[in-house]
C-alpha cells in the first residue's frame, strides 16, 4: 500500500509541478512579491493535495528575518505555504530536483561559502525583500539534521541580518506521524532528510507515508541580542538558544 500511495502521489506531484510551471511561464512574475506569491500558492497547494497537516503556534512575521532549525526539504515547502517569503539558502539547493528549480524561480538568494561577494549579495537580497514587505527566511545550521538536537549556528548570514537592522524572529519546526507506517519508518530517517542520501529515493518514500503532521512554532518577539555584529559568534550562540527555547528543547 505504501508503494502504491507513493506512486499515486508522485503522479499528483508531477501534475502540481506542471500546473505551477505553466502558471509561471504564462504570468511571468516580474518582482519579488509576485514570485513569493507564486511560491506560496504552489507550496500550499502541494501540502493540501498530499494531506499533510500543519499546526501553527504563534504568528509568522510579515517582514524582517525569520530563522529556524532545519530538518528537511519540507521545511522550505512548509514555511512558503504559510506565508509569502524569500529564502536565503546555500547554493547547493539550486541542484536539488524540483526544489532547486522552484526556489530559484521564486527569487531565492543563494549563498556560496568561501566565495567573495556572496555575503554582500545576501545582505542586498535581504534589504530588497524587506523593502518589498517580505520576510526573509534562512536556516543558521547551514544544513539539515535528524532532529535529535540543534547543530552549531553559522554566523555569516546572521551577521548580515543584524547589519540590516531588521528584527530577527526565531521559529522551530518538527514533524510527527499520526498514523502507523510500519516498524521500518521513523521521523529521523524517513521524514528528516540529512546526510548523503539519495534525494529522489527519499522523496518517493516520503510520499508513501500517511499521517504526516508538521508543527511550526513562532516566537512572540524578535531576539534581543546582547552582542553586536562585531561579536557575531556570541550572537550565533544566542540565536541558537532562542530557537531551542521556541522548540522547548535544551542545547
Amino acid at each position: 500500500m505504501r508503494t502504491l500511495r507513493a506512486v499515486r502521489r508522485t503522479i499528483v506531484l508531477v501534475g502540481v509541478f506542471i500546473y505551477a510551471g505553466t502558471e509561471l511561464i504564462l504570468t511571468r512574475p516580474k518582482d519579488r512579491v509576485a514570485r513569493a506569491d507564486w511560491l506560496h500558492r504552489f507550496c500550499a497547494r502541494a501540502i493540501k493535495r498530499f494531506g499533510i497537516k500543519v499546526d501553527v503556534i504563534g504568528k509568522p512575521p510579515d517582514k524582517g528575518v525569520l530563522i529556524s532549525n532545519h530538518l528537511s526539504y519540507m521545511d522550505i515547502v512548509t514555511f512558503a505555504a504559510l506565508h509569502r517569503c524569500v529564502f536565503c539558502s546555500k547554493a547547493e539547493i539550486r541542484t536539488w530536483p524540483v526544489l532547486g528549480w522552484m526556489t530559484t524561480m521564486a527569487g531565492t538568494v543563494y549563498v556560496e561559502r568561501g566565495r567573495g561577494g556572496s555575503a554582500v549579495k545576501a545582505a542586498k537580497g535581504m534589504q530588497e525583500a524587506s523593502a518589498a514587505g517580505l520576510p526573509v527566511i534562512f536556516f543558521p545550521e547551514g544544513t539539515t539534521s535528524n532532529g535529535e538536537g540543534l547543530l552549531k549556528f553559522h554566523s555569516g548570514l546572521l551577521a548580515q541580518a543584524m547589519a540590516s537592522e531588521e528584527p530577527i524572529v526565531p521559529a522551530f519546526i518538527r514533524y510527527h506521524l499520526d498514523q502507523d507506517n510500519g516498524p521500518d519508518v521513523s521521523i529521523a530517517d524517513d521524514v528528516s532528510y540529512w546526510g548523503n542520501r539519495d534525494m529522489l529515493a527519499h522523496i518517493f518514500k516520503f510520499l508513501g507515508l500517511k499521517g504526516v503532521r508538521v508543527e511550526v512554532r513562532f516566537a512572540e518577539k524578535p531576539i534581543q541580542f546582547s552582542a553586536d555584529v562585531l561579536h557575531r559568534k556570541v550572537a550565533a550562540d544566542e540565536a541558537r538558544v532562542a530557537v531551542a527555547r521556541v522548540g522547548g528543547i535544551r542545547v
